[in-house]
């Protein structure tokens, strides 16, 4: 009934010209009466509650936000929100990312090179890129940096850079910041002085160095580091780098126990294929005076390169193959890496790995992560193995063209007996998760 009293009303009274509006200079003056009352209540919050906005903003959006009014313009350059920042530099026709404006890194080199406490530079692989971000450097001259990343999105980059602007560059943050705790400077030019000018100024500061592929580094240039950076709880470098003296440096009494050490060993050349050995007793000298550290190896060796490594026992806790391994070393592996933890095999050829992998489950009691790719394993081997193992492997990624029929299983009868060891659903990788 309602419905229908409703529905003559409107018959009843046709739109029409004649019906009054209201008018429109009316509506409009409302509206901006609204929209200023709005304004007037956000321009008028705390400092603080606009900085808390301000922080979960991306950089863009904040700058736009800082226009809306003088009071949001001042907590734009209040320097909290410049602690942080990641300088992105690339050549538009070669990059997927977006650079960091011309003018914006003016105004931060200007207004606010003294807060800048964690900075990062993202580059892509052109040498102009890398270049610009050499000129950022050089003019933070009033800086107290933390935390400083040179990232190369793809080779060469910083390496296409003249060495003598690189470590120019590079040495007036080590020069000037005195305070830096975290430094990420893989594949660049840095060399042996400028790390023994990085020494002389923030000794009691640094934490954390990563300079894997660093090809103008020397052992003594680490070794200095490592002398002296007291502190000094984690460290990524190349094998040739490593020396009996770094290892005795880091585990001298003086020295704090070293969290994580990651060494990349890869061919110099095609065809190289000889490496030096680290003695036994350096490595147990690391291990008594950092007992939980974590020692990481990625190997991008060909198989007749091997022939240095895993002899005697190794404090290696993961362990990562990007290149095609022996069955010989891998069995080298189950005798003599008895903290191993996690361990990646990408390839191996066609040689079934059973009994290698047996022998790592019977011996690498700490072991709680497997990933294999191209190799092969019978299905009964990697039942035992993960039945050897148990439920304390948490990471299990194998493609499923590992596993070889055999007289007891197939392929498809897998996934049930392995959950069941595992004491959760388990299936095969069609592609690897690591």
């Amino acid at each position: 009934m309602k419905r229908n009293n409703f529905s003559a009303v409107n018959k009843a009274v046709p739109t029409s010209p004649v019906v009054k509006q209201p008018k429109r200079g009316l509506c409009t003056s409302l509206t901006q009466t609204h929209m200023l009352s709005v304004l007037l209540d956000w321009g008028t919050l705390p400092h603080h509650v606009i900085l808390h906005i301000f922080q979960y903003l991306p950089l863009i959006d904040r700058a736009r936000a800082s226009s809306v009014c003088r009071r949001w313009n001042e907590v734009f350059h209040i320097p909290d929100l410049w602690r942080k920042f990641e300088f992105e530099l690339n050549q538009s026709a070669t990059s997927y990312f977006k650079s960091t404006h011309p003018d914006l890194i003016q105004q931060i080199i200007k207004k606010h090179a003294a807060h800048l406490q964690y900075v990062s530079f993202k580059v892509d692989s052109s040498a102009e890129s890398a270049e610009a971000a050499c000129d950022i450097l050089s003019q933070l001259v009033n800086c107290s940096i933390q935390t400083l990343g040179l990232i190369s999105t793809a080779k060469p980059s910083f390496m296409n850079v003249p060495k003598s602007h690189f470590v120019s560059a590079l040495t007036v943050v080590f020069v000037n910041s005195k305070s830096l705790s975290s430094i990420k400077i893989e594949d660049t030019p840095v060399d042996d002085p400028s790390l023994k000018i990085l020494v002389a100024n923030n000794s009691d500061t640094l934490r954390l160095l990563k300079m894997s592929s660093c090809p103008h580094v020397s052992s003594d240039g680490i070794l200095c580091v490592a002398d002296h950076c007291q502190g000094l709880r984690e460290l990524a470098l190349n094998y040739y780098i490593l020396s009996d003296e770094l290892l005795l440096a880091l585990s001298s009494e003086t020295h704090v126990n070293l969290e994580h050490l990651r060494i990349d060993i890869v061919s110099e050349n095609p065809g190289q294929i000889k490496f030096h050995s680290i003695k036994k007793h350096s490595w147990d000298a690391l291990i008594k005076h950092s007992p939980g550290v974590n020692v990481v190896m990625y190997f991008f060796l060909y198989e007749e390169e091997f022939e240095a490594f895993f002899k005697e026992e190794t404090p290696v806790t993961h362990l990562y193959f990007g290149r095609s391994v022996s069955r010989t070393i891998l069995g080298r592996i189950g005798l003599n890496c008895p903290r191993l933890i996690e361990l990646v095999v990408c390839a191996n050829g066609l040689q079934p790995l059973d009994s290698e992998l047996i022998r790592i489950a019977e011996h690498c009691k700490n072991l709680t992560a497997l990933g294999l790719s191209e190799c092969e394993v019978s299905c009964s081997a990697f039942i035992e193995f993960v039945r050897l193992c148990g439920r304390r492997l948490t990471q299990l990624s194998i493609m499923e063209e590992v596993l070889v029929p055999d007289d007891n299983y197939t392929p498809d009868e897998v996934h049930a007996e392995v959950s069941k060891h595992l004491g959760r659903v388990w299936f095969p990788d069609v592609m690897p998760v690591w």
